[in-house]
């Protein structure tokens, strides 16, 4: 399994704005490549704080770096007005053997 960490900051007021864009846009594209498994966002517990985390998790190395490639370009256009600062990605391996009840939770 492969994930993606992105690391970002939104605009004061833009938390709305970007969940439904998230939601109705960007979700719909990403169920749709091959590879995908889920979208893991991290928000904080104090709606002054900006400072968001995602992992998209994906099958494969190959199925995210197509991703990255071909489709993460229009998503983070889609995005791009609600951020205050550049997102940050990292990319990662997952370690399964110590999650396994969490890979099973996926495949079901």
């Amino acid at each position: 399994m492969f994930a993606r960490i992105l690391e970002f900051e939104l605009k004061t007021g833009k938390r709305e704005e970007f969940l439904e864009k998230l939601k109705n846009e960007v979700l719909p594209l990403l169920k749709q490549q091959i590879g995908f498994l889920e979208l893991l966002p991290f928000l904080p517990e104090k709606a002054k704080d900006q400072k968001l985390i995602f992992i998209s998790l994906w099958t494969a190395r190959t199925d995210a770096e197509r991703y990255e490639k071909n489709i993460y370009p229009e998503v983070r256009e889609i995005l791009k007005p609600c951020f205050s600062t550049p997102v940050l990605v990292k990319p990662y391996l997952v370690e399964t053997s110590l999650c396994e009840h969490f890979v099973h939770a996926l495949a079901a």
